[in-house]
């Protein structure tokens, strides 16, 4: 009882350092210091990914190292693909955020030689939807003003969105294109790198149009600063963004769900892989996560591992038979 006493006492007198057995020892393969890349700039749907499991990893208290989010842009993830691939396969401290823009990139061969078959897919995280939005003094007021616009005059109408021609912004584009009964490659369409500097391109009236995701726009939606004249999703969203008018309600069946998650280099150890996989899994059965993807607007999506491999494999391919429709692959 004495000495059980003395170590409690002790315990006490060091409660600002801590006792020796307080602090648990890594596990295996747990990171030294982890961090999640955006293949874009701060401001757009990858930044919103990694920023998601940020503070879903803190609030869940999977992990206690906080993770720091860093950026790579560049062909809308190419650069990105390419070196973690190329140069750092095996950096087991690293994840990489994707979306199903990544995998239609991937499909029409943008990621140079590299295929879907070259990293270790890891976690989907969230769906996203596709949309468009307008400046809030634009004369668009409902998605019917911009199909008679298009129809009337399509190169007078200019799209901005994330990516070259072929990309999943301009694909959206064309989708509604086609609705109006126009060819998409009479559209005016400016590429941009990634969704904070559509955002920008809008805000700033340097387009027209912007081709975005509900995460994207949040914050200036509810500033009142642009408008979503269709979201590209079967049904009204729900939570704060009930409100949004899907294009398919409007007479115009265009969906778009965007797939959020993440991958990590091809060479990284079975012992990091297998703990970045079970730390996913436990973060997203806890509800404060599902909290923080209903503020942004997003919902579930909790493939992992080889799951989430075989839903990429067929995503990839059923993008590779889109892009041959739209005459994008040669």
């Amino acid at each position: 009882m004495k000495k059980t006493k003395m170590v409690v006492l002790a315990c006490a007198v060091i409660a600002l350092t801590g006792c020796n057995n307080s602090k648990q020892p890594k596990q295996a393969g747990q990171p030294n210091r982890p961090e999640c890349i955006a293949p874009a700039k701060p401001g757009g749907g990858m930044d919103m990914t990694c920023k998601l499991i940020q503070a879903g990893f803190k609030d869940t208290a999977v992990i206690a190292d906080p993770i720091r989010v860093t950026y790579m842009p560049g062909g809308v993830g190419a650069v990105a693909y390419n070196k973690i691939v190329g140069s750092d396969p095996a950096n087991n401290d690293a994840i990489i955020a994707f979306s199903t823009g990544s995998l239609l990139n991937l499909a029409q061969g943008k990621f140079g030689n590299f295929t879907e078959k070259d990293v270790k897919w890891l976690s989907g995280v969230a769906v996203d939807h596709g949309l468009i939005a307008v400046h809030q003094d634009s004369p668009y007021k409902n998605l019917n003003d911009l199909m008679i616009a298009l129809q009337a005059n399509p190169q007078k109408v200019s799209f901005g969105g994330g990516g070259s021609v072929g990309g999943q912004d301009w694909m959206q584009a064309a989708m509604l294109g086609k609705k109006a009964k126009i060819n998409p490659k009479d559209m005016s369409y400016v590429a941009l790198e990634g969704g904070g500097e559509v955002l920008t391109a809008l805000l700033g009236q340097h387009i027209q149009v912007g081709v975005s995701n509900i995460s994207d726009v949040g914050s200036n939606l509810e500033a009142g600063k642009i408008r979503i004249l269709a979201v590209f999703s079967d049904k009204r969203l729900k939570g704060k963004f009930a409100n949004l008018p899907t294009a398919k309600e409007q007479g115009y069946d265009i969906q778009w769900s965007v797939i959020r998650g993440f991958y990590m280099g091809p060479k990284v150890s079975q012992a990091a892989y297998d703990w970045w996989k079970d730390s996913f899994i436990r973060m997203m059965k806890n509800n404060k996560f599902n909290a923080l993807r209903e503020k942004q607007g997003v919902e579930a999506f909790d493939l992992t591992g080889d799951q989430l491999s075989i839903y990429v494999y067929k995503q990839t391919e059923q993008m590779r038979q889109l892009s041959q429709e739209y005459q994008l692959l040669h």
